[in-house]
């Protein structure tokens, strides 16, 4: 078996020579693997990926009816049955069953939208096939694969390294020992681990649960941290339980008082509790936003933590990348500058020379185009190459042309003038040179050649990377909504300058220097009052990042390299752009499939709209719970009776939830200005319409009772008095939904096709439940036509109210809208 085979590879590789290590693995290092023979390997060792531990669809089912609240209406219909009220018992046991068919699909369908956001980010690799390079899904790499490891890459494999100068490797996910660590060839590197600095190739030693560590990196990961969505959630639920606990609690004493049998009043308290207690809130609020993540992922954005569009709709600060979001990052060579003799030509030839065309880095590509005697190119041989990082900021190769060997670089001028000992005038030439260019938008590299006798200057070439046709207006758009555009680049401050004007973003842009020599109180100052930042290294844009939060501000930061990694986990939403390494995109909240800044704004439009539709949810929750748990308990204390019973209490809650379940799907108007919850508004706001729909309520019990003389003193007015407050409660409650989805009036916002046919629909089943007497007491045409009658009127009271209370926290609004406003 090859499996076995390379398993005991794997364990003797960091022993073994890299010789020893192809012959074993039968591969030639120059031509990789077959396509023919890659795809055998791959069936016989399968995928490169940790199964995981799936439980199976009858379990998961079976877990809904196991848990504190599926007890409580477990032992309710229990107690149904002890006391032979049998249609209770199979109306609690039917939608108990019903209840966990519709919280298993939901919870599936979440599922399912997470697993393709995780395909969307599946990790990727360089490998040699058939002699050609190219790029593949990770899990399709099999042991004895040559693949390419370069700064930012996530290891995908355990990886004998066989080519190379270096790799510095960052091992503290699997290690924790947090100082990278260098490797050469001959070295194993682990997967799960991230490439620093550096590029080698290596041989695949060992995958899936062969490799040393028996795991590869989860890109898609879960936050640790306490989001606002997940307080908002613990406050409602303490909120809802408290209210819950004393309204039973007296209710149950009153009751006993009087003498109720036992077991009925703890069937009834407990089934009370259980539609007072939002336990499916969670569920409801994760698959709104897992569904929101999934039309998120359409428009070319991919959510890795689901709390990510709750913290992106609160947004009010983007800290924005220059070059490949706010440019296009397609540069072009424009009028190059020689020195010392060369000619142009020469130069732009030199500087190909220390470029790779396979790593597809856009200034190599940009410098290669501009060689014209491409021949030439052809006929030299790189002997060694030093890729480019943030620390030596240039690139640099070894060259073999026509049997002489000679050195080559390019890179930001000051480092290469500083390679070729230039003294002051040259000095002084050229970097006025570049900020000539600069204040014309261009970026400069450096060229310099070593023939043999020693670094030489040979030259600038000026490269400009024009603004996205699409970045003026989206920094428009964003300041329109209360979001504050701050550009960051590494490019010198004059082209940050000049790029910011274009865009309208503003013209105080700050170097690395002013945030170096900055005290604490003047940084959060210099931060808040900057339009960007130039001439900065990656790690500043943690300390950028941690000012503007400091002084109260919500920040998204994108980012690309190993070195963002640290700014992006400490931001708010760390979005990692088009082309991230995937170090970036493991640390990042969101990683962007499209480039530009396009992309951030259709994500922030989308995730506002996500807020609007969990705002009304909660908001419809909480009135629905204090409507009918207040309403029973005071029904009871007031007239000694039970309003509706425990089988309506269940079946009002499951006809209630049903078309809430769609809210994912509804309209909404996003607001101006940065989204935030405001729990004190939540909850005084909902707690007045629920109020209002007590008031209605037991306005109805009375008018029946006192004027329709309904008798709750014999058993057929009492099940019709239950009929009737069943209809008016569920007709309310599903009206409700209409009036808590704005904040305007109910017709500011035409709701959404799959909202408003739920709703009909389960407001229709009700109304013929009642009116023809199936499972329930029939009413007839004429008590349902005045419920009906009734409930609208009481309608648009609701909705005059709930304005009348969004106007009474109206000063709070106006502050956020002032705070965004710029």
């Amino acid at each position: 078996m090859v499996e076995n085979r390379l398993q005991k590879i794997a364990q003797k590789a960091k022993h073994m020579s890299v010789e020893d290590v192809l012959k074993y693995l039968n591969v030639d290092p120059s031509t990789g693997l077959s396509v023919e023979e890659a795809r055998r390997r791959l069936k016989e060792v399968g995928p490169n990926e940790i199964p995981e531990k799936k439980i199976s669809p009858l379990r998961k089912f079976l877990s809904y009816f196991w848990g504190p609240i599926p007890w409580m209406i477990e032992i309710a219909a229990i107690l149904s049955a002890v006391v032979h009220h049998w249609e209770d018992f199979w109306i609690i046991l039917s939608l108990l069953i019903i209840n966990g068919v519709v919280g298993f699909w939901q919870e599936r369908k979440a599922e399912n939208i997470m697993e393709y956001l995780k395909q969307k980010l599946a990790l990727e690799v360089r490998v040699l096939r058939d002699g050609r390079w190219t790029t593949i899904p990770a899990r399709e790499l099999v042991p004895g694969d040559i693949v390419r490891l370069r700064m930012g890459d996530v290891i995908p494999a355990d990886i004998k390294l066989i080519d190379g100068d270096f790799l510095t490797v960052d091992e503290s996910a699997l290690t924790g020992e947090s100082v990278p660590v260098t490797k050469k060839a001959g070295a194993v590197v682990y997967s799960g681990s991230i490439v620093k600095r550096g590029e080698m190739t290596g041989a695949v030693v060992a995958t899936g649960l062969s490799t040393y560590f028996g795991r590869t990196v989860q890109l898609v990961q879960t936050a640790k941290t306490t989001s606002e969505y997940q307080k908002l959630v613990i406050n409602i639920g303490n909120y809802l339980i408290v209210l819950s606990i004393i309204m039973i609690s007296i209710m149950f004493i009153v009751e006993l008082h009087r003498g109720k049998p036992f077991l009925d009043l703890l069937r009834f308290a407990l089934v009370l509790t259980v539609a007072a207690i939002p336990a499916a809130l969670p569920a409801v609020m994760s698959i709104t936003m897992a569904i929101g993540a999934y039309e998120l992922a359409k428009r070319q954005a991919i959510v890795t933590k689901l709390v990510a569009i709750e913290e992106l709709a609160s947004v009010d600060t983007l800290c924005a990348d220059k070059t490949g979001t706010l440019t296009k990052n397609q540069l072009t060579v424009e009028q190059p500058v020689s020195w010392n003799g060369f000619t142009v030509e020469d130069m732009l030839f030199y500087a190909a020379l220390a470029s790779k065309e396979e790593n597809k880095d856009p200034i190599d590509l940009a410098v290669l185009k501009a060689v014209a005697n491409t021949e030439k190119l052809k006929k030299c041989k790189q002997v060694k190459f030093v890729p480019f990082d943030p620390v030596i900021k240039h690139t640099e190769a070894e060259v073999e042309c026509d049997g002489k060997r000679f050195k080559t670089a390019k890179g930001a001028p000051q480092v290469i003038l500083k390679m070729a000992n230039a003294d002051e005038n040259l000095t002084r030439e050229v970097m006025a040179k570049v900020e000539e260019l600069a204040k014309r938008g261009y970026r400069t590299l450096g060229v310099a050649v070593d023939l043999g006798d020693g670094w030489k200057f040979a030259g600038l070439i000026p490269l400009f990377d024009p603004p996205r046709d699409d970045s003026a207006e989206t920094v428009k758009f964003l300041r329109r909504n209360g979001i504050r555009v701050k550009m960051i680049t590494g490019d010198h401050i004059a082209i940050g300058k000049e790029i910011a004007k274009i865009l309208s973003i503003g013209t105080k842009i700050h170097t690395a220097d002013e945030l170096e020599n900055a005290k604490e109180h003047r940084l959060i100052q210099l931060c808040e009052e900057a339009d960007g930042f130039a001439q900065v290294y990656p790690e500043h844009k943690f300390r950028i990042v941690q000012a503007l939060q400091e002084a109260g501000h919500k920040v998204a930061m994108t980012g690309d390299g190993v070195n963002d990694a640290p700014a992006l986990k400490q931001a708010n939403v760390g979005i990692a752009v088009s082309g991230a390494t995937d170090a970036a995109r493991a640390a990042a909240d969101i990683a962007l499939l499209a480039a530009g800044i396009g992309t951030i704004k259709n994500a922030i439009v989308e995730a506002r709209k996500i807020f609007q539709r969990m705002h009304s949810y909660v908001l419809y929750r909480i009135t629905e719970t204090i409507r009918v748990l207040f309403f029973v308990t005071l029904s009871i204390l007031v007239y000694n009776f039970y309003p509706i019973t425990a089988a309506m209490i269940i079946l009002l809650a499951l006809l209630n939830d049903l078309p809430i379940i769609t809210i994912a799907y509804d309209n909404v108007r996003i607001n101006r200005w940065p989204e935030k919850w405001n729990i004190k508004e939540v909850l005084t706001v909902s707690t007045i319409i629920g109020s209002m729909g007590v008031i209605e309520t037991f306005l109805l019990l009375v008018i029946m009772v006192d004027y329709f003389h309904i008798s709750p003193t014999t058993a057929t007015g009492l099940a019709l008095l239950q009929s009737i407050i069943f209809l008016k409660l569920a007709v309310a409650g599903h009206l409700t939904i209409f009036v808590t989805r704005t904040r305007g009036p109910f017709w500011s916002i035409m709701p959404g096709k799959w909202l408003l046919w739920s709703a009909v629909g389960t407001k229709l089943l009700a109304t013929l439940l009642v009116a023809y007497g199936w499972g329930v007491m029939a009413a007839g045409w004429k008590y349902v036509a005045f419920i009906w009658a009734y409930c609208i009127v009481w309608f648009f009271i609701e909705d005059v109210t709930k304005r009348a209370a969004y106007r009474f926290f109206s000063w709070e609004v106006k502050h956020q809208h002032h705070k965004a406003a710029f």
